[in-house]
């Protein structure tokens, strides 16, 4: 009878079970992280795309809704401040839409698209307005008038509106680069906030929040 050493083959056998085992585990955890992997990818991809999703709606609202913007300079005191001012825009008037004379603009600027105004309209299209009501003081208190402005009356054309700043002898506007075609206005001021004031003031306005209202009055009295 062929006889067979059990010791040999048994500590054989778990030898390679031991070595299957092993396989087995590593291939197990592989695909364990591989799993963990793949589904922590749709977490990663939820989060990218709600995030380009908001960048895409913040957009849509800055450029077809609403923006709020600084604004900066002497030419429209003493509505505006000359630092520190921010706007409340709405992109319903963009291009001209609605706008009527006495509102406040936002408008790219004629003679240098990437610079931004902030005017008040002061003549509609078809209006006749006069170029320059200013005056100029000499340092003696007389008053100089440059006749020729002055005297001066222009057509509006159409699609185009007439905007100076509040603030008359420190403003560039249309006595400057004639008048402002419509399609370059941005949208309609209604609100500002100054960001020198106080957060909480004695009239309970939150940083010096106040309307821009359409102050302007027609020969017959009547306001817009």
């Amino acid at each position: 009878m062929e006889k067979y050493d059990l010791s040999v083959k048994s500590s054989t056998y778990f030898q390679e079970k031991k070595g299957s085992l092993s396989k087995d585990f590593k291939q197990y955890s592989a695909y364990k992280t591989l799993a963990m992997t793949v589904g922590a990818l749709p977490i990663w991809s939820k989060t990218f795309s709600y995030a380009i999703r908001s960048l895409c709606l913040l957009h849509i609202i800055h450029t077809y809704a609403y923006e709020f913007t600084e604004t900066r300079g002497e030419s429209m005191l003493p509505t505006l401040s000359a630092t520190n001012d921010y706007v409340h825009v709405l992109k319903h008037f963009q291009n001209g839409k609605g706008i009527k004379m006495g509102d406040c603009v936002v408008a790219l600027k004629p003679t240098d698209p990437n610079h931004r105004i902030c005017k008040r309209v002061t003549g509609m299209p078809g209006d006749m307005v006069l170029v320059d009501p200013s005056t100029i003081v000499n340092h003696v208190g007389d008053v100089l008038v440059d006749e020729e402005r002055f005297s001066t009356y222009i057509k509006v054309p159409e699609g185009h509106v007439w905007v100076t700043g509040d603030n008359l002898s420190h403003s560039l506007d249309s006595r400057t680069y004639n008048a402002l075609p419509m399609g370059l206005i941005m949208g309609k001021i209604v609100a500002a906030n100054n960001f020198d004031k106080p957060f909480w003031d004695s009239r309970h306005n939150i940083w010096g929040f106040k309307w821009i209202k359409n102050a302007f009055v027609d020969a017959n009295g009547e306001s817009n």
